[in-house]
C-alpha cells in the first residue's frame, strides 16, 4: 500500500509538471530550475543573472522552508517575485509542481520571457520532482569538495547543466575544479558545466549566453 501511495503521489506531480510545461510553451516561457544544497550560491546566482539581464522580461519563484530572506534580497531588482514557503505545508524539502502552478496565477504571463525557479536548498529531494522546467540545473559549489556529485549521483543525473559555483574559492581552499568536472562528467556524460564565480563574475558571460540561447531555440 505505501509503494502505491507514493507511486500515486510522483504520478500526480508528473501530471501537473505537464501542464506548467504546456503553459510555459504557449506563454513562450523559459524555466529554469536551480537546485543545490544550501549555501551554494543560488541566490547570488540569480542576483547576477538579473543584474546581467537588466531585469528583462524575468521573473523569480522563490522556494525555502521558512522565511523570505533569498526574496529580500533579490527584491532590489523589481522584477516578479513570488515566494514558496514550504513550512505551511509540512516543511518540504523542495518544490513540487503543485507549488509552481499556484505561484503562476500570482504572475502576469504574458508579460514575461524567462521564469527562474530557485528550489529549497537540498541536494537529494528536489531532483526527484519535475516541476515543467525547461532546463534543470545543479550548482556546486567549490567548498562542498568534488565527491558530492558521487556521493548524491541523481542530482546530477537528472539536470542538463552543472554550474561550478564560487569558482573564486577553489584556489584560497586547494579545491582542484577538474576533479570536480570530472566526478560530475562521471555521473552524466552529456551534462553541460559552467564554471563561475557570480561574485567576481568570472564565467558568468557563458551562463547568460546559455539563457539566450535556450530561449531564443525554445521560441525560433
Amino acid at each position: 500500500m505505501e509503494i502505491k501511495i507514493a507511486k500515486n503521489i510522483l504520478n500526480a506531480n508528473e501530471n501537473i509538471a505537464e501542464e506548467n510545461r504546456k503553459l510555459f510553451a504557449e506563454n513562450n516561457i523559459l524555466a529554469v530550475n536551480l537546485m543545490s544544497s544550501p549555501g551554494a550560491g543560488k541566490t547570488e546566482l540569480l542576483d547576477a543573472t538579473l543584474d546581467a539581464l537588466n531585469g528583462g522580461r524575468a521573473a523569480v519563484i522563490e522556494g525555502d522552508i521558512c522565511t523570505t530572506l533569498d526574496s529580500e534580497r533579490l527584491a532590489h531588482h523589481n522584477v516578479p517575485l513570488v515566494q514558496v514557503n514550504t513550512d505551511t505545508i509540512g516543511g518540504a524539502c523542495h518544490l513540487e509542481a503543485s507549488m509552481i502552478q499556484s505561484a503562476l496565477d500570482e504572475l502576469d504571463l504574458e508579460s514575461l520571457d524567462i521564469i527562474f525557479i530557485e528550489n529549497v536548498g537540498n541536494l537529494v529531494c528536489p531532483a526527484e520532482f519535475d516541476l515543467g522546467e525547461d532546463i534543470a540545473v545543479s550548482l556546486l559549489s567549490t567548498p562542498e569538495g568534488a565527491d558530492k556529485p558521487l556521493k548524491y549521483p541523481l542530482m546530477f543525473k537528472q539536470c542538463d547543466v552543472s554550474i561550478l559555483s564560487k569558482l573564486d574559492l577553489a584556489a584560497p581552499l586547494g579545491i582542484d575544479p577538474g576533479e570536480m568536472e570530472t566526478n560530475v562528467k562521471r555521473i552524466n556524460p552529456d551534462a553541460l558545466i559552467l564554471r563561475l564565480s557570480a561574485k567576481t563574475g568570472d564565467g558568468m558571460d557563458r551562463w547568460i549566453d546559455l539563457i539566450k540561447s535556450r530561449f531564443e531555440e525554445k521560441n525560433a
